[in-house]
Order: C-alpha cells, then structure tokens, then sequence
C-alpha cells in the first residue's frame, strides 16, 4: 500500500489505524497466498507472519491498542471482519448490518445501534462471500438475495443492490451454543410446568402441532426443545431452508433446500424435501418452516398416517395461523375449494402453540389451542392455556400470567390412550365443574 506511512507519530489517528491494518491485511495475505500453510496450521501460521511483519514496521503502539489491531487484523483474515466480537458474545441474539454504517444487535429482547463500522459496501459484501461460499452458493446483482447458515449454525439472510438501496445488508439470527430445555424454559417463564406437562404428552402421543408466531418470537427455539420429546427409537427426517434444528436424537435424517446455480436450475425446494421424506419411511417429518405449497403436502402426510409431525409458520394468532395455512396451501397450485382445504386443515393438525415476543422483548407461549374440527364451513379452536396481560410496571415490564383455560382437550382420550392420564390440576382446579360431557372426543 503506497500511502502507508510507518513512522506514525505520537498522536494516533483513526485515520493511521485504517492504513496500519489495511497494510498488515495486505501483507499477511500476499505471504499466505506466495507459501500456503496446511489447513489445519493457517491460524498459528498467520499469527506467526503478522507478529514479523508488524516488528517490520518499528512501529511502538501502546500494548492494548497493538493487541487490538492483531485482533481486528485476525477477524479479517480467520473470521468475518468487523462483527466477529458480535458472533462471540453470547448474550447477542440478533445481528443486523444496514449498509456499512449501521450495525444493529438484538441483546436481551431490545435493539441497540453499535458503534462497529464497516470499511464500504464492497468490505460487507466480501463478508457475505465468505459465508456463503463454503456452503456452494453464491450472490451477485443477477441473484442479489441469498440464504445460508455459520459453521455454528447461525441462520444468515444476506441483500445487495440492486434490491438494497442502502447498501448490502446481511441478518444474521444467532444459534445459541447452549441447546435450551423445557426446564430452561420454565425458568424464563416461556412456558408454565403444566403447559410443559401437557406439550411432552402431545408430542410422545404423535399430536401433529404447527408453532405459530411473529419474527424472533422463539418458534425454532420451542421446536427444537418439543422435538426433544421425540423417543429415540423414532426414524426422524428434518427439512429446513438452513439447517438450524438440534435434534439429539441418534437416527435423525436432515435435509435442507438447494437454491438454483447460476442458470437457474437445480433448485431442491422446501416442497420436493417434504415429498421426497414421504419415501424415506419417516416415525416423524419435521419442518422448519411453512412457507408456501408444501403445506399442503405436509397436511396430506399428516392425513395419510405420519402423525407427529412439527412444522413453525409465521402469524399472528392460532386463527390467524390457520388461515396463514390455507393461503399457503393454494399456493401449491392445486384448484381447491376453501372448505375442502379448511377440512384438510381441521383433520390433520392437532395443536396450536402460539409464541410471542412481548413489549419488554420477553418471549412466552401465549396459548396452546386445540383444533377442534369443523362447523358447518368454520374451523373451531378451543383454548387449553392461555397468556393474560394484567399491565405494564414503570419500567416497562409486561405484568400477566399463563393459566389454564379449565377446558379439557377433545383428544383427552387419545392422551390416555398414549399413556398420559393427565389430572384436573393441568388444566385448572375447576375442570371438573367443566365438563358437561357434551364434549365427545374424537
């Protein structure tokens, strides 16, 4: 770099910091590039070869700024610039990058703007390159959107312009290294201990339950712990757009959609993963989202005897989900009547569990719904738990509690059949006042 001036003097610039790492940048790749270390000793070798190249310089820096240029310089080249200290806090959920200059993160349910900065829209884009590269897929202004995951799991979104008018922007929803429990859970006050109780007996009982909420409510979170009640001598087949789900179970098959090549063919969408699982003799076929016409080939799996089925869907309410289900599925191209595909609907799913992300960026599960079946041409949903908002403290906490409704569910006897004979105390103290026994179960 022909403007970089070693003998930076006492007083230090921004500016002179730039060049300094932008220098070291330059000259730890061209060694890298001239001799090529193995793999497995490229960190230890770029380290080697920074450390010379910087006593190169006779340069002075104070010790804990030198310590922090050999970071920023060691981000670069082994990790993903600038946002590298992002991925590593834990307490980080979110990560949002609006052009080089505006860096959000997600801490603790509330956003907050960083003060972390991006060199130019071509730095961020060179971020992008590097995660999707080693997935085999690619961006570009033909192709200006594209989907893919971290080593670690982390589901990342990335935009360009020409559809970005702001500059590149990448999303990047963080994957805890810590796989939560249903006791976690419990403790955070997502969920209540009975909830948790009925939720474990519906999955073991291969209930097929949809979980539905808005953006960053939880919803792969409380998959990935429902899907923990798998038994492990279940055969699983998980199919997501970016493999995120941690199912500890040992025979689980994962599959995960493939974007077109640069022609435009050889796509595997969400949709041919659902029909293909259908082949693979599957106990249990987990989706990580609906989205679009595979919804209407999970509800014929569930229909046509895969029960046990999971899948998340955007929405707003357990009703809202159901109709988020039939747009979805007359996007499958299939010419249906509505209530042709309302009695697919009240058929095949069992449960609706509804997660929200509350004003004060807490996350609970706002109701448990049973599906009822049908009425005349309306799909009925019975609340079984629900979240009721009692107010807001000064500070801005949500103030409520998560109770029963004191409605025992239709499939009470499939439950039993299952093996759980779950007492009145789960679904509130007056269940027995309750039942009238005109509530036949199906």
């Amino acid at each position: 770099m022909t403007d970089f001036n070693p003998s930076i003097g006492s007083r230090i610039l921004p500016s002179d910091l730039t060049k300094l790492k932008t220098f070291l940048i330059n000259q730890v790749t061209s060694e890298l590039e001239n001799n090529p270390p193995p793999l497995n000793q490229r960190e230890s070798f770029l380290k080697e070869i920074l450390n010379e190249v910087y006593t190169q310089t006779q340069l002075k820096l104070p010790e804990s700024l030198r310590i922090q240029v050999f970071r920023d310089v060691e981000d670069e080249l082994l990790g993903y610039g600038p946002i590298q200290p992002l991925l590593e806090d834990d307490d980080i959920t979110e990560i949002m990058i609006n052009g080089p200059s505006n860096i959000y993160i997600e801490r603790k349910g509330k956003l907050i703007k960083t003060n972390i900065t991006f060199g130019s829209d071509a730095h961020v884009i060179r971020v992008i390159e590097r995660i999707v590269f080693p997935l085999g897929r690619h961006i570009d202004a033909e192709s200006p959107t594209v989907d893919g995951r971290l080593p670690d799991g982390s589901r990342v979104n990335a935009v360009i312009p020409p559809i970005a008018l702001d500059g590149p922007s990448i999303t990047i929803r963080k994957f805890s290294k810590n796989k939560l429990t249903i006791q976690q859970l419990v403790e955070l006050k997502t969920i209540t201990a009975p909830m948790a109780q009925f939720l474990r007996a519906c999955v073991i009982a291969k209930f097929n339950i949809i979980i539905s909420g808005g953006t960053g409510s939880g919803k792969t979170t409380l998959l990935n712990v429902l899907s923990g009640f798998i038994p492990e001598e279940e055969r699983v087949v998980t199919i997501e757009d970016a493999a995120e789900l941690q199912l500890r179970q040992e025979h689980v098959v994962r599959l995960e959609t493939k974007p077109p090549n640069v022609e435009g063919r050889g796509a595997v969408t969400t949709r041919d993963l659902v029909r293909n699982a259908l082949r693979m003799r599957p106990d249990r076929i987990v989706v990580g989202e609906c989205r679009g016409g595979e919804s209407l080939d999970m509800l014929q799996a569930m229909n046509t005897g895969h029960d046990g089925s999971l899948t998340t869907l955007h929405a707003n309410s357990p009703r809202d989900a159901l109709s988020r289900l039939e747009t979805m599925t007359l996007m499958s191209g299939m010419d249906l009547p509505l209530k042709v595909i309302r009695e697919q609907v009240a058929s095949a799913v069992d449960l609706i569990v509804h997660q929200s992300r509350l004003r004060d960026g807490s996350r609970k599960v706002t109701a448990i719904t049973e599906v009822a079946g049908m009425e005349g041409e309306t799909i009925v949903l019975t609340d079984i738990f629900k979240f009721e908002q009692t107010g807001i403290t000064s500070d801005g906490k949500v103030l409520g509690e998560l109770k029963p409704t004191g409605i025992r569910p239709l499939f009470s006897t499939r439950l039993e059949a299952a093996g759980f004979k779950l007492g009145p105390e789960v679904f509130g103290a007056n269940i027995a006042d309750m039942l009238s026994g005109k509530r036949r179960p199906r």
